[in-house]
């Protein structure tokens, strides 16, 4: 019997790490018929297409998009804008919209001021991805039993939802939904956080000394940074189209790290000691009670 929430068309514009695995997943499920990519760089586009990722590409949003049944949006969060002017005058009012990217309520803002039924648009966030890009490094078990948060609107279209639901289920994904201030500022905690604080930490390490001072460096420092390894360009666009949540993470640590200086120099063990102890039973309970996940 067929599955009602079949897709017989999906447009992929980004066909990266991301976009790719959706795409591959959705072909493993037997979820999807064909699949058009959309992006940029016509290498990645070709080889895309002879991995049995995508069926056919273009460049053009819009001639993409006309006879779509499903579009997913996985590009950076700065092309946002670019990606739903370009969609919206040849998208059919039927055709429900989602994406993936790490920060909702922005994307839900160039949603509503760029497309003709907003409503369609359901935001979703695929807690997965690894420090590599490219259609190349896409694999269709990336999704496998990890979160996919949607945040859809108050006034969402019911089929829309269920449809976009249904997509992110056949890729393996455990679908949540929650609403977008709340998947901001959470991800802001355990995500955007953490990759700005690998960022600065090789940075710092980088200006620390003469020589090369991470020839001794070894797989404490390799585990902790191994996300400065991101892509620069899409962090800053993250980062920055979730400003207000970032910074107050930010401050967070600071405070954190002020606290830490000031009990070293002060030569405080206990503060010290408490301080790590804090830090350790946390991770051991989320290790313990998730298995790591988020």
């Amino acid at each position: 019997m067929r599955n009602e929430h079949m897709i017989d068309h999906l447009v992929v514009i980004g066909v990266g790490l991301i976009g790719g695995s959706v795409a591959r997943a959705l072909r493993r499920a037997g979820h999807v018929g064909r699949v058009t990519g959309v992006g940029r760089q016509r290498a990645n586009l070709d080889r895309a297409r002879e991995l049995g990722i995508i069926d056919d590409w273009t460049h053009d949003v819009g001639v993409a998009v006309r006879d779509a049944d499903m579009v997913l949006v996985a590009v950076p969060m700065g092309a946002y804008e670019a990606v739903f002017r370009a969609m919206a005058p040849s998208l059919a009012d039927d055709v429900p919209v989602t994406d993936a990217g790490s920060t909702k309520q922005y994307a839900m803002r160039e949603a509503a001021r760029w497309l003709p039924h907003a409503g369609r648009f359901i935001p979703a966030h695929p807690i997965a991805g690894t420090e590599q890009s490219g259609a190349e490094a896409s694999f269709a078990e990336l999704f496998e039993d990890r979160w996919c948060i949607l945040t859809p609107a108050a006034d969402a279209d019911a089929q829309a939802l269920a449809s976009v639901q249904a997509m992110w289920a056949a890729t393996g994904s455990r679908v949540i939904c929650m609403d977008a201030a709340s998947h901001d500022d959470l991800l802001a905690a355990v995500s955007h956080l953490p990759h700005l604080a690998a960022f600065a930490l090789v940075n710092a390490v980088r200006k620390s000394g003469k020589g090369d001072p991470f020839r001794f460096a070894a797989g404490g420092f390799r585990d902790f940074t191994r996300i400065a390894s991101s892509s620069p360009q899409m962090w800053r666009d993250i980062v920055l189209s979730n400003r207000d949540a970032v910074l107050d993470k930010l401050d967070a640590l600071q405070q954190e790290l002020s606290a830490m200086k000031q009990a070293i120099a002060a030569g405080d063990g206990e503060a010290i000691a408490q301080a790590f102890q804090q830090a350790k039973s946390a991770r051991d309970r989320w290790l313990q009670e998730h298995g790591g996940k988020l």
